[in-house]
């Protein structure tokens, strides 16, 4: 939370030198990197014992007051301007060194400062009417005019002019009703300033419900939070802002907390494909109106899964983000107290999402899946955080080519559809075509393994393999290790005779309250025209009424060229 109080001891100042007519001086930089110039200049403007380090269109702009012996920077955000104040006497301390160079005619003193373990050193003269410095952490006094500045050696900024301005336009803005921050929370302001979060759901309840009234289709609108599958699915329709569609990268944010359930469960992020490209059905409608709206697969058994590949005009969901919650964090902390274990009060996931947002759509909607049974659930808030590119040169040259092949994560599970128990028995086959041909091609594939006791396939290794028309293109034992590291987010984790709790023991490609990022499967051989997967994996056997399943999730993408551009 940032704590903010307004300033009253510096409202002056501005206002004394807007007014004042003194003289202005420019001081021009030059930089160097190995030795090599760059076509990268810095200008620093010197008036009346300030200095201005920033251009008018930088969003963080920095002074030098040397009067007050402070440095100040001010960001505007969220329609306030916040301001920071940084006292000499806390910035780094020069060390003097013995050789002296002759720069721009003045002979000039050698300083040197060390930061962050890196070595900067300044050369500068007193002699100058214009004081300051580039960088406003290193002056090495307020009389001081830095004309050298080389970072770890190879990184230099030389001065190659310092000119009496004609003419000037104002340097001072008007920050007297600026809040001030102190460091840390001015740090926290400018990240925050640097990329959009777009809010999905805030402390939404995933739960079983099965009283939730499923709303009707004519009713939907966006931008409102929609339950369904019993309350174990919440869902909602968003809208592709300028800021998506600019993107360079989008990272999906979940937070999760229980609010009863006291088990590790299943999770999953999904966008809902459009309904276009010959896509007439989608979970969506299955949520609407039931799972007799999807197509069934049937396997060698005669089982039948409900909506897992893509087939007669339907599209699987596109899962952005596989998870899974930790055993009872938050609700049950202070229930299992035990001495030096600070429970954690959330579980924070977050995970690049780039390739998966279709954001050449107007709108898509996205939800938010928790297996359980429990009427109190889990609490969930999803964010997304849209990260600018930087450079806009090639952007918007191509769009994203997205196609949800597989998925077995039975996102309607609180309503009877079947898990993904084909593999036993079976091989998963989907047959796609690719209608042009795809830049950068890679199949995303995510797997999991469950069965919950002691010969299950969550906790026994198993062969995953994918061929592509009859070719293995990848094979893998999916297994994590890691998973007492996460230990602390666990409380209602049951704790074993030898010392092991249940969080601990290594699993199928997942943890409890941890994410499980897909495999990246380059294809770029495969061409335009019809082709074939197949998923084989070495299910174990059912015992009794213990069985065995797979979360399996293949997306192709890539790039197509935009034949708009």
């Amino acid at each position: 939370m940032i704590r903010i109080c307004k300033l009253i001891v510096f409202f002056f100042p501005f206002f004394l030198i807007a007014q004042n007519k003194s003289d202005v001086y420019k001081v021009i930089y030059e930089q160097h990197y190995n030795e090599k110039k760059t076509n990268n200049i810095i200008e620093i403007f010197f008036q009346n014992h300030f200095v201005f380090l920033s251009k008018s269109t930088d969003k963080t702009q920095q002074y030098i007051d040397l009067k007050n012996s402070i440095n100040i920077s001010t960001i505007a955000f969220e329609d306030k301007i916040y301001k920071k104040i940084t006292p000499f006497d806390s910035l780094p301390s020069p060390k003097k060194e013995e050789d002296n160079a002759v720069i721009l005619g003045y002979n000039c003193e050698h300083v040197s400062f060390s930061y962050f373990s890196n070595r900067i050193d300044i050369w500068y003269t007193e002699k100058t009417i214009p004081k300051g410095t580039p960088n406003s952490n290193y002056l090495p006094n307020k009389n001081a005019l830095v004309l050298k500045m080389v970072f770890n050696g190879n990184q230099t900024l030389v001065a190659n002019a310092i000119t009496k301005v004609k003419n000037p336009k104002p340097l001072y803005t008007d920050i007297g009703n600026a809040f001030v921050v102190n460091q840390s929370e001015f740090e926290e302001i400018i990240i925050k300033s640097r990329y959009d979060r777009i809010s999905i759901f805030e402390n939404e309840n995933i739960n079983f419900d099965p009283k939730r009234t499923i709303p009707k289709e004519a009713e939907l609108v966006p931008d409102k939070v929609y339950h369904f599958s019993n309350g174990s699915v919440v869902l909602k329709k968003i809208k592709i802002t300028p800021a998506l569609k600019n993107s360079k990268a989008v990272f999906a944010k979940l937070i999760t907390k229980s609010n009863g359930d006291a088990y590790d469960r299943t999770g999953s992020v999904f966008v809902i494909p459009a309904k276009k490209d010959g896509v007439l059905t989608t979970i969506l409608d299955a949520y609407l109106y039931g799972l007799n709206k999807l197509p069934v697969h049937i396997d060698k058994n005669k089982k039948e899964y409900q909506g897992i590949v893509k087939e007669n005009s339907y599209a699987p969901a596109i899962e952005i983000l596989s998870f899974f919650t930790p055993f009872g964090v938050d609700y049950y902390n202070s229930k299992r107290k035990i001495n030096n274990y600070n429970w954690a009060k959330e579980v924070v996931y977050k995970q690049e999402v780039t390739s998966l947002i279709p954001t050449e759509e107007d709108e898509i909607w996205i939800g938010v899946f928790i297996g359980n049974y429990d009427i109190g659930g889990h609490t969930v808030s999803l964010e997304l955080d849209v990260h600018p590119a930087i450079e806009r040169k090639n952007l918007n040259t191509t769009v994203k080519y997205i196609n949800p092949l597989f998925s077995t994560v039975n996102t309607m599970e609180m309503s009877g559809q079947n898990y993904g128990g084909l593999f036993a028995n079976d091989t998963l086959r989907v047959n796609f075509e690719l209608k042009e041909n795809i830049k950068n091609l890679q199949l995303l594939y995510t797997t999991t393994g469950h069965g919950g006791w002691g010969n299950g396939d969550e906790f026994v290794p198993r062969m995953n393999k994918i061929f592509i028309n009859g070719e293995e293109v990848f094979k893998i034992i999916p297994w994590r290790t890691d998973c007492a590291t996460y230990r602390l987010s666990n409380p209602a984790s049951g704790n074993f005779l030898d010392g092991l709790s249940s969080s601990d023991l290594s699993r199928s490609n997942w943890c409890p309250g941890t994410l499980t990022p897909p495999y990246i499967i380059p294809l770029s051989q495969l061409q335009k025209g019809n082709h074939l997967i197949e998923i084989v994996i070495e299910q174990g056997a059912n015992e009794g009424s213990s069985t065995n399943h797979w979360n399996i999730s293949g997306i192709l993408v890539g790039q197509l060229d935009n034949i708009d551009n």
